[in-house]
């Protein structure tokens, strides 16, 4: 009978014990992406960023690291508007079957016109009003994902929106500063349509939406023509490009390299820009300090 009370003592002790929570396994594509769900995860999470800080998710080639990464996930986090033309194919490879998540959803795209067709500009993170709905979308898909931790989840998106709102604020402030007439920006790739369209600043770009683009001859002597017409000095290269070619424009051109923009990806932990918003933070003082000199 002893025996039978310490039995059942022990099954009520384990039944009054909670269970641990799994960890969700979670892959995001990129890292500019791979740091807001990891803001908004927390350490309900464990996370693997395919492209990481400096990476060109442009001209990325999945590895099988990185279809065993997706084969043992829980949930795929992407961009989407064709940002990651990579990943049908490497989904096929892994034989991952869960779900992916497209952290752009309800966004409207930018349209671009490349190569003659019109596409959708995939770089809507550089609108903070944007990185706010990306937030609010990665939050949701967490919270499909691992229900029980869904009030973690709601507060790390509540302090990283508020963030964002704050830093949104803050941008507008600091490019309003600048006469319009001067608002003018050379970057690597046409990578900024959004933050002009957001806070009023015009950028050119060399190669087109993807850094795999290349120039023709008469579009580069083109832009080097209106940079010399309108004397142009916000000149930049961008932490995941080749510089050469912007190198080039500045010695045919005389304007000055402004320094490095973050577009497409964080810098390494410790550098300028290790999270999405000190990319803002890194990126808008050096537009203002460059516009002011055109």
């Amino acid at each position: 009978m002893k025996k039978i009370f310490a039995l059942a003592a022990i099954l009520l002790s384990l039944a009054a014990t909670p269970a641990t929570a799994h960890e969700l396994n979670v892959v995001a594509s990129f890292s500019v992406l791979g740091d807001i769900v990891a803001r908004v995860g927390g350490d309900k999470i464990s996370l693997t960023v395919l492209v990481g800080p400096d990476g060109d998710a442009h001209t990325f080639e999945p590895s099988p690291k990185d279809a065993k990464a997706l084969a043992h996930a829980d949930l795929v986090v992407v961009n989407g508007l064709h940002f990651e033309t990579w990943m049908d194919k490497l989904v096929a490879a892994s034989g991952y079957k869960g779900p992916i998540a497209v952290a752009s959803k309800g966004i409207v795209p930018r349209e671009m016109v490349e190569d003659g067709h019109t596409i959708p500009d995939p770089h809507a993170w550089q609108d903070l009003a944007n990185g706010a709905i990306y937030v609010h979308n990665v939050a949701a898909m967490l919270k499909a994902a691992s229900p029980e931790n869904a009030a973690t989840f709601e507060a790390n998106a509540a302090t990283l929106s508020k963030e964002i709102a704050d830093l949104d604020r803050w941008t507008h402030d600091e490019i309003s500063s600048v006469p319009q007439q001067k608002r003018m920006v050379i970057t690597t790739h046409d990578a900024f349509g959004y933050f002009g369209a957001a806070y009023g600043v015009t950028f050119r770009a060399p190669e087109g939406l993807s850094t795999e683009a290349e120039p023709s001859a008469g579009a580069l002597a083109g832009l080097i023509d209106q940079i010399k017409r309108e004397k142009i000095k916000a000149l930049f290269i961008e932490n995941m490009t080749d510089p050469r070619l912007i190198q080039m424009i500045a010695r045919e051109t005389g304007a000055v390299m402004g320094g490095e923009l973050y577009s497409d990806a964080l810098s390494k932990p410790g550098g300028p820009a290790p999270t999405y918003p000190a990319m803002f933070r890194n990126n808008v003082p050096k537009l203002v300090s460059a516009m002011m000199k055109n």
